[in-house]
């Protein structure tokens, strides 16, 4: 994760962010999200049925992939110096653009669009994300991801 002053924060827009490693998506995590959200769809936790579709294999949920933004941003994140929290404040936009079939690895690239001083301490910063499929030309997703850091 970067970290930068109040000051320095602008001079960030438009950079790339570091790129994260690669992290596997097996079928556990897929049936543990499954159960989590209570979404049993055949496509993510049956392989046999699955095997029969034109995917091939069970597939991650899209949210699943989404929700692993948070984790990738321990290595693209902006941490502003003396925030004491930050928290997720949604999304102007989300594409699922490819499926991410079970055994996959994915990895985040990111983009600090923009930053706000939204009032005295509280910063919003708007991160473009790409979730590339290791060996696929489409990425399973991009997303204008919006975060809030409070500063002292």
């Amino acid at each position: 994760m970067t970290t930068a002053t109040r000051e320095s924060l602008p001079k960030f827009v438009g950079t790339e962010m570091k790129t994260t490693d690669w992290l596997t998506i097996g079928q556990q995590q897929i049936d543990l999200f499954a159960e989590a959200t209570r979404d049993h769809q055949f496509i993510h936790v049956d392989p046999e049925s699955a095997a029969k579709t034109p995917f091939g294999s069970t597939i991650a949920h899209g949210f699943l992939s989404l929700s692993m933004l948070s984790y990738f941003a321990e290595t693209f994140g902006i941490a502003v110096e003396g925030a004491y929290m930050g928290i997720n404040y949604g999304f102007d936009k989300v594409r699922f653009i490819a499926p991410v079939k079970v055994n996959s690895r994915i990895r985040a690239h990111a983009r600090l669009a923009s930053c706000e001083e939204k009032t005295p301490g509280q910063f919003m910063l708007k991160f473009d994300v790409t979730i590339e499929i290791e060996g696929e030309e489409k990425p399973a997703l991009k997303a204008e991801w919006l975060t809030m850091q409070m500063v002292a």
